[in-house]
């Protein structure tokens, strides 16, 4: 796993844990929340995950386009069904998405050549 990928993994895990510990319930209902709304249901995982992605892109969250990439890398996306996601990012997010899908183009390239 690259350094990009495994830095990004690390900080997350231990935030997360370091946000779970203080028990904050609402914290807790709000994450739990968002677990859920991903699980299989009408809608099938992946394009979950893609929604998510492009909403993510287009709000401009770095982190939250790191975890959909990789999420749907582990689906196994291809390559060209991403960039399709991209286009539709940048057409609804505009210009200003250009930059956040660098980013979220450097992460797939990392996670492509150090498959876990």
């Amino acid at each position: 796993m690259s350094n990009l990928v495994q830095e990004f993994n690390d900080y997350r895990t231990r935030m997360n844990e370091v946000i779970l510990g203080k028990d904050n319930l609402v914290i807790k209902r709000l994450w739990n929340l968002d677990t859920n709304t991903y699980a299989e249901g009408a809608l099938d995982v992946k394009t979950k995950e893609l929604l998510g992605l492009v909403a993510s892109m287009v709000l401009r969250c770095d982190d939250c386009i790191k975890y959909h990439v990789g999420k749907v890398h582990e689906l196994g996306l291809s390559t060209a069904e991403l960039y399709e996601v991209f286009a539709v990012a940048n057409m609804v997010g505009g210009t200003i998405v250009i930059p956040h899908t660098r980013r979220a183009a450097e992460y797939w390239e990392e996670l492509n050549q150090n498959p876990q």
